[in-house]
């Protein structure tokens, strides 16, 4: 028997609950996995509120990794493969999955499971953000909200090494603290700055090319006043809330700005997509200019608690459940 995490009601992390089933075998294009690995994601919570619509019941998660147990018709991977993956299909919170074979990619042997598993959805996410939304390049300057983050953790560390100025803003002195040690030029602890006048300072006035925005509703307008003519908003996440509705004039009015709303799911959508974002992300990784922090480990069934930490801003860089 297998165990795996199940909802059947959207709301608080109570409505998680665990249940024992018997995995089928994989039909065609599929795999039989064996999890070691489970990775804690942001829309995870917004899949478990139902402000992300899925009918119910359903397994969360995005992300796992493990090795092979059996494959079905038509697969190029083999039984006892490690591999990983970072854009589902949902069902990732169980320790056995018959899931397809197209989003799982092999995983290299010097990097380990929980790092292999905590770093797909966030590292791919900072790769498309940084490499394909808005090319970053030497001698430009961001600014990333979350940069204590897991996603951000990996962006600054990323930005840094593409010889970019990286800004970040951050809810304490000990994040702070974190970000910097991973590449962030200037963190900002925006529980008793004001983010947007301190950037203006760091920028002599011009602001930064281009804002990463995973918050959402409490940062969205004063990220666009960070921002210098003709720069870019990309707003990613919404952990503080759906961004209101505005009028897109104040794009016109604030510079010119360019808004973009871009999700993972669209740029690996393509199997060669998203095997060549996997290894930009792996050689980065396994070169050791970005280093994945797993702060944070949990037991599957304890899902719910983790919840309560992510939501509460308890966590900093990535965190695995065990199954």
């Amino acid at each position: 028997m297998a165990t795996r995490v199940v909802v059947r009601r959207t709301g608080g992390p109570e409505v998680m609950e665990t249940e024992s089933f018997e995995p089928t075998r994989p039909g065609p294009g599929e795999v039989l996995l064996r999890q070691r690995a489970v990775g804690l994601n942001f829309i995870d919570c917004y899949f478990r509120t139902g402000l992300y619509p899925t009918p119910l019941p359903f397994t969360p998660g995005f992300e796992g990794c493990g090795i092979i147990e059996a494959v079905g018709e038509g697969v190029d991977l083999k039984v006892g493969q490690r591999v990983a993956y970072g854009t589902g299909p949902i069902g990732a919170y169980t320790d056995m999955r018959v899931m397809p074979a197209a989003p799982l990619v092999p995983v290299p042997d010097a990097i380990p499971d929980e790092v292999a598993c905590a770093m797909m959805l966030k590292g791919m996410t900072a790769r498309y953000l940084l490499r394909r939304t808005f090319r970053v390049e030497a001698g430009q300057t961001i600014l990333i909200h979350a940069a204590a983050g897991g996603v951000g953790l990996i962006v600054c560390q990323w930005a840094k090494h593409l010889g970019a100025t990286v800004i970040g803003t951050v809810s304490t002195d000990e994040k702070a603290e974190l970000a910097k040690a991973h590449g962030c030029d200037h963190p900002i602890v925006y529980s008793r700055e004001d983010f947007v006048a301190r950037v203006k300072e760091l920028t002599d006035g011009k602001g930064v090319d281009v804002v990463y925005d995973s918050v959402g509703k409490d940062t969205f307008l004063k990220s666009l006043d960070c921002l210098k003519r003709l720069g870019m908003m990309v707003t990613f996440g919404q952990s503080s809330g759906k961004v209101e509705p505005f009028d897109t004039g104040l794009l016109a009015q604030k510079g010119s700005l360019f808004l973009t709303r871009p999700t993972l799911f669209s740029y690996v959508a393509e199997r060669q997509d998203l095997l060549e974002t996997a290894k930009d992300l792996t050689d980065v990784v396994a070169s050791g200019a970005v280093k994945i922090q797993v702060e944070q480990k949990y037991p599957l069934a304890d899902a719910a608690a983790a919840h309560r930490d992510l939501e509460a801003r308890k966590t900093t860089g990535a965190t695995v459940l065990i199954p």
